[in-house]
């Protein structure tokens, strides 16, 4: 038994590894295109890039890592089965049932990693990127600027830009909203550009071809129209230098638990907390889950052809997915508590993989 356990562990190791470092890949690309941007079009350090990159790998391998455990199973037995590998295994007078204990030890201990990551890896990654992004803002302003959304990054106003290229905007609309009450000052220009001011956190803009508007403040029925060439605003980033605040997804399970203790001394609404803190636990079984549900399913199918296979996985996935983000919604927004709503998914997971193995083992 010992030979055939480390058979089909190793067996598994090799599709697992492909379609985690495929997944992973896959999912990097589409990220990596908007950090070839940040380097090519806006500047940025190689360096700084680089460490935002790594830092999103972490993230990533929560959601991958089951997902390649579903897939390396499903693969691995498919193959046996179809190979009469299986039957000639219960020929020899071994159990199927007896199959599923290296299944099952495998799965508690890519559990434990998972529960690693959810709890202490990832919410160091997601605010150490957060962090980095906000420094990148910092350094270089024009790495703040989309084009198509409202910009608040810079203190006091707010700016929507439609075009931007390299150091150079184009229609830009600037909001500056008065204190007291008093009616929003816009500007728009059809052109502009960036100059830092050395040794401060400040930039100046020029602004090229455009108009001032200001409400009369004794008469709202009218207003103060300037037409100017050239207008020179000074950009405050000091509030980017602040404290990065942790949001739940950055927080580790004692982190959340203090800060529900500390809102709900307050009468805060903490129900985004307890979602988080359920579901990084309760996220940390979908390894065991993926494995125990493949494992019949590849037996079952008894089909060679991967595509076939993978498929399979997918929409096992995609449902336990859905399920997953259902339950987080139902959560949120208090229609069930989080320590029911948030353990249902893992629930109905194994119910469903245990169904799947009795009818296995049976036949």
């Amino acid at each position: 038994m010992r030979i055939l356990r480390n058979y089909i562990l190793l067996e598994c190791v090799a599709p697992f590894l492909t379609a985690l470092s495929a997944l992973t890949c896959v999912f990097l690309l589409g990220y990596l295109v908007k950090l070839a941007n940040l380097v090519i079009n806006k500047g940025v350090s190689l360096l700084m890039v680089g460490k935002v990159f790594a830092l999103y790998v972490p993230v990533l391998l929560t959601y991958t890592l089951p997902l390649a455990c579903l897939i390396g199973v499903i693969l691995t037995f498919s193959r046996m089965s179809a190979d009469n590998e299986i039957m000639a295994i219960r020929a020899s007078g071994v159990l199927l049932r007896r199959l599923l204990t290296p299944l099952i030890a495998a799965g508690i201990v890519l559990s434990l990693i998972t529960f690693i990551l959810n709890d202490r890896v990832i919410p160091y990654a997601y605010h150490e990127q957060r962090a980095t992004l906000k420094n990148i803002g910092v350094s270089n302003p024009t790495a703040l600027l989309e084009p198509g959304i409202f910009i608040t990054a810079f203190e006091g106003q707010v700016l929507f830009i439609h075009k931007v290229e390299d150091n150079r905007l184009y229609n830009i609309t600037i909001y500056q909203p008065q204190p007291d009450g008093k009616p929003t000052r816009t500007i728009i220009a059809r052109e502009g550009e960036f100059t830092s001011v050395p040794g401060e956190d400040k930039v100046i803009l020029k602004l090229l071809n455009g108009t001032s508007d200001e409400v009369d403040i004794n008469d709202p029925g009218k207003f103060y129209k300037l037409n100017f060439n050239t207008l020179f605003i000074t950009l405050d980033l000091s509030q980017n230098r602040e404290k990065v605040d942790k949001k739940p997804r950055e927080m580790s399970l004692k982190e959340l638990t203090a800060e529900i203790d500390r809102l709900e001394a307050l009468l805060v609404d903490v129900s985004r907390l307890k979602t988080e803190y359920h579901r990084k636990i309760s996220w940390s079984l979908t390894p065991l889950i993926f494995i125990l549900m493949a494992f019949p399913l590849a037996v079952i199918t008894n089909k060679r052809e991967k595509s076939a296979n993978v498929l399979i996985a997918g929409l096992c996935a995609a449902a336990y997915y859905l399920l997953v983000l259902g339950s987080e919604a139902l959560s949120i927004e208090k229609i069930a508590p989080a320590y029911l709503v948030m353990w249902t998914p893992p629930v109905i997971g194994l119910s469903v993989a245990a169904y799947l193995n009795y009818r296995m083992i049976k036949k």
